[in-house]
């Protein structure tokens, strides 16, 4: 207690250094509590289920025909809803297996519609997750059956924010896409879905696929894939042992889906069974796309707060030592009545412990402040349930307090090693005319680790802006100025099957005929929101390479779209009023198919595809043109081949986005959409209202996160590291205040004297510089998958952070400069 009553009163009589030192680590230690829950959240924490360590999620390998509808990963990831029965009723190896998928339904509640991500799951589900209900039950097999009720479950936060937290819910109806549901149950609040990341509000039995998408009823086909796998190991039983039991299974379903569907070929043998195999992947934290999208922009700023802490223990230590020089005479006289080696590293430590624990408890105190801005710079619809807590749970806490206590020793043992070994006699007579070597040695190397800290962070900086600016200059291939998109679902207000197409054209008019509106247009299927529409597209005579990829994007459009969004027509025609049920099927392809498959865009005219597998391939549908391409689910991908269909011809409509391009500036002409479209039908309900600026900005969202903090922790660290070079530069001064006054005694000018001090700082931070460049060329490598149109050891970016850290530490080192070479001699002679 003694030791902590003589720490406290020592930090109060050096206010500025306390506050210093204790902000700084308040920094370090916020940011790096703030990215380590989200990480540990989106990279490490296992589902909130029963034994998790037992969940296995299926792939597969080879190839399967038709089409797959993915919400993540890729085509072998998801299986049809028969081969998931076929697994679950054939197989011996799990106690359970389990199937879902991700939706977005249409869902009414006391005259409200809204938009609500949604779970087709097996019925099953719950039981094999071992879950519990918070009310009522949850889904059962028996729900999951042809002709059983239709049923829904509730997510905690749904059932909380959106229906009030009523018990008396269970048993009411629920409207989803106009299709009425019975409430059963509410899940329990700490679980949200298998899908890490996934915020679903309802979950629906898999056997109500046909009303959540009436689109595509692929319940009962086994080239439509849709749904992902998971199942549970029987207790003591290994991936191994389960995947030797499984895979036999899987060949012998494959065979009899092989006969069913009558391909005959050697190389569709090969391909679909012979080089098929089934695998097991590690489960216990769920399928996340999420996670693949989000994982390595969290390592990459996890990283760079390591550093940013590491520099902010270095910097305090270098603080710590410089405070130290000030005491040696109070050490020594502690020494010299008595005091022992152990008491005095003891106060040291505990005077540093305390700087740590506080600097610690401010950082996790404004940690879930920072969580917050950094959540809602990745998921910018404000009225989206976010899938990540920014608050630290237990585990984090007692991580980032053992951070602090760690990196609160580590800075306490420079000073504590300082005066194990005190010279006694020159410390009592105040004779300090010349630095000790060790402890000086010691701050230039702390000075120079924080340069070179500094300079990785700034580099790091430097490519992530390029990059977004570089993905900010990426011609989309079409105009995104002065255009709005909003998505309706005619379904939620109401209209049913042949009402859909009357809607959709009196909701075109409607728009067109707003003042300052330049066009309009409506597509299925629109550009850069992160959504894709795919299948396997079948030319007349032509023949596929071995193996080659097939796939398409398919969006369906309106006449006038290709002029709305101001992509060229190459060849042929766009679509007309013409194109409507009944008459002629037509398509317009991109360049990149054309090109592909043709060779040009004339040669592609009047060709004539088929959609769906080769074996039931119907060429009834003519290409009548082709348009420039243009970037479809994000702005970094590559251009896909695209086929578009006129949405006069689709026989289902359900969710459709309305592009709307104005003469007025688009914020403004908001209010007189939404105004418009409630005059038509009150009941029309508009989500994702914004403009193709804010669409794009909202896909660089990522890119633009790392950006910033990159650019701010390097801002910090070059803060950090002036503030240490001051203070190392300032100290280093004082202590050869007599050499200074003898060599300006001698004739020594002012100039000299501070090109004397500048180059040593110089020195210093060229030697640092010098040392850091090859780490970073190895280092910047690493980032490469996540850089875009630049090289990992871009000169321009490494000459700037050079420049910068030159910059910056010359600055730091002119105020102690001109001290020295403003001392009286005399005045400094008599010093000593």
């Amino acid at each position: 207690m003694q030791e902590l009553r003589y720490a406290l009163r020592q930090l109060r009589k050096a206010p500025v250094f306390t506050a210093v030192a204790v902000l700084t680590l308040a920094l370090g230690i916020g940011a790096n509590t703030a990215i380590f829950t989200l990480l540990d959240q989106a990279l490490i924490r296992s589902l909130p289920v029963s034994h998790p360590e037992q969940l296995v999620r299926l792939r597969f390998t080879g190839e399967s025909p038709g089409h797959t509808n993915a919400y993540g990963g890729d085509d072998n990831d998801f299986f049809s809803y028969p081969m998931y029965r076929d697994l679950r009723d054939k197989n011996s190896v799990f106690s359970g297996l389990i199937a879902n998928d991700e939706q977005t339904v249409g869902v009414q509640w006391n005259n409200r519609s809204e938009l609500v991500n949604t779970e087709l799951v097996s019925g099953n589900y719950f039981q094999v997750l071992g879950l519990q209900p918070a009310i009522g039950r949850l889904l059962l097999p028996s729900d999951d059956q042809p002709n059983s009720a239709a049923v829904v479950a509730l997510s905690f936060s749904y059932w909380k924010t959106q229906l009030g937290a009523e018990p008396r819910v269970i048993g009411q109806i629920l409207l989803i896409n106009a299709h009425p549901f019975v409430i059963v149950g509410v899940v329990s609040p700490q679980f949200r879905s298998i899908v890490a990341g996934e915020t679903p509000g309802v979950f629906v039995p898999a056997s109500a696929k046909n009303v959540v998408t009436p689109r595509w009823q692929d319940l009962e086909n086994r080239e439509g894939h849709w749904l992902t796998i998971v199942g549970r190991l029987k207790p003591g039983e290994s991936r191994t042992q389960a995947l030797a039991g499984l895979d036999p299974l899987w060949h012998v379903i494959r065979a009899d889906e092989l006969k069913q569907f009558g391909y005959h070929s050697q190389r569709t043998r090969r391909l679909f069974l012979d080089q098929s195999h089934i695998q097991l992947l590690d489960s216990a934290r769920g399928f996340s796309p999420l996670r693949d999208q989000l994982g390595m922009p969290l390592i990459i700023l996890m990283g760079m707060v390591a550093l940013l802490v590491l520099m902010a223990c270095i910097n305090v230590s270098s603080l710590l030592l410089v405070r130290a020089a000030g005491r040696v005479r109070e050490m020594s006289v502690r020494y010299a009545m008595g005091a022992t080696r152990w008491q005095i590293v003891r106060q040291l430590l505990v005077e540093g412990l305390l700087l740590g624990i506080l600097g610690g408890a401010l950082g996790l105190a404004i940690a879930p402040a920072i969580g917050r801005v950094l959540v809602r710079m990745v998921f910018t619809d404000p009225a989206a349930e976010i899938p990540f807590a920014t608050t630290p749970d237990v585990r984090v806490l007692l991580f980032n307090f053992a951070v602090a206590f760690a990196v609160s020793v580590l800075f306490s043992l420079a000073p504590a090693l300082r005066f194990l070994r005190p010279d006694l006699v020159n410390s009592l007579k105040q004779q300090s005319a010349t630095a000790a070597g060790g402890p000086l040695r010691f701050r230039r190397i702390s000075v120079g680790a924080q340069i070179s800290v500094s300079l990785l962070l700034l580099i790091g900086a430097g490519l992530f802006v390029r990059t977004l600016h570089n993905l900010r200059s990426v011609e989309v291939g079409f105009a995104t100025d002065h255009l709005i998109s909003f998505r309706i679902n005619g379904r939620l207000a109401g209209y049913q099957g042949e009402q859909l197409q009357p809607l959709n054209r009196r909701i075109l008019d409607t728009l067109a005929a707003l003042p300052g509106v330049r066009s309009v247009a409506a597509t299925d299927d629109p550009d850069l929101a992160d959504d894709e529409e795919t299948g396997n597209i079948v030319i007349s005579g032509y023949k596929e390479s071995e193996g080659e990829d097939m796939q398409a994007e398919q969006p369906w459009v309106t006449p006038g779209y290709f002029s709305n969004m101001q992509v060229p027509v190459l060849a042929g025609r766009a679509f007309s009023d013409e194109d409507v049920v009944g008459k002629a099927n037509v398509a317009v392809v991109n360049a990149g198919f054309a090109q592909h498959y043709f060779g040009s865009p004339q040669g592609a005219i009047g060709r004539v595809v088929s959609f769906g597998s080769s074996k039931d391939a119907k060429f009834d549908t003519e290409i009548v043109g082709v348009v420039g391409d243009t970037k479809h689910s994000a702005v970094r991908d590559p251009v896909r081949r695209t086929v578009y269909r006129p949405l006069l011809q689709s026989p289902q409509l359900n969710y459709v986005t309305y592009l709307v391009r104005t003469w007025q500036p688009p914020d403004a002409a908001k209010t007189s959409v939404r105004a418009a479209i409630q005059q038509l039908d009150s009941k029309l309900a508009l989500y994702d209202l914004q403009t193709m600026d804010e669409q794009v900005a909202n896909s660089l969202a990522n890119e633009r996160l790392i950006a910033l903090l990159s650019v701010s922790f390097g801002l910090l660290a070059m803060l950090l590291a002036a503030i240490g070079l001051y203070g190392v530069l300032a100290y280093a001064t004082a202590q050869r205040t007599r050499e200074i006054g003898i060599r300006m005694a001698l004739g020594a000018r002012r100039n000299a004297v501070m090109r004397l001090v500048l180059a040593d700082v110089v020195w210093l931070a060229g030697l640092s510089i010098a040392v850091t460049l090859p780490i970073a060329f190895l280092l910047s490598r690493t980032l490469r998958s996540q850089l875009y149109g630049v090289s990992p050891t871009d000169p321009l970016v490494i000459a700037c952070g050079v420049l910068l850290v030159t910059a910056v530490v010359i600055l730091s080192a002119l105020l102690p400069a001109a001290r020295a070479a403003h001392v009286e001699p005399m005045q400094a002679l008599r010093t000593e």
